[in-house]
């Protein structure tokens, strides 16, 4: 496959994702989350899907950069971070799945734990073959740790 192929595959996975768990999210940002008990760091409504998508784009080039790179023969093999890419995903899609679409606040929030170390340990892995590619997540794990705290400040207020 052409490269320029695979740079848009590969963005357009995470944002495909991004989309599937937009369905869950939308229909309930205006009514059950507008009646939850947030706290006072709660970012405005409109900042999740510019920053989303964002972070997505970032994590289909993070992974373009995998796919493409080099293989590190004895370190850790490209197809293993690939995997990581798509636990992070899928662990990424699930958390709206819990939270916005079925309302379980504490599942999430154990989600959302699994999600982060499976960001930190991608970034681990793509360092080996893509530094490049780890610092693309730095973002993504920053962001998902604001989003941790967030959950549980909402979990404890409700």
């Amino acid at each position: 496959m052409k490269k320029y192929l695979k740079m848009i595959v590969s963005v357009l996975i995470p944002l495909v994702i991004g989309l599937f768990g937009s369905f869950f999210t939308s229909g309930a940002i205006p009514t059950w989350y507008a009646g939850l008990n947030k706290p006072f760091f709660n970012p405005p409504n409109w900042i999740f899907a510019p920053v989303w998508t964002l972070l997505y784009i970032l994590i289909g080039i993070s992974i373009y950069l995998i796919w493409t790179g080099r293989e590190n023969k004895g370190k850790v093999s490209k197809k293993t971070v690939l995997i990581v890419f798509g636990i992070q995903l899928f662990l990424n899609l699930l958390w709206s799945v819990l939270f916005f679409g079925n309302h379980l606040i504490s599942l999430a929030f154990a989600d959302i734990i699994l999600l982060w170390i499976s960001i930190l340990v991608n970034i681990y892995f793509c360092w080996k073959i893509s530094k490049k590619s780890a610092w693309l997540l730095l973002p993504y794990l920053l962001w998902v740790s604001f989003a941790s705290v967030l959950n549980f400040a909402i979990l404890i207020l409700n």
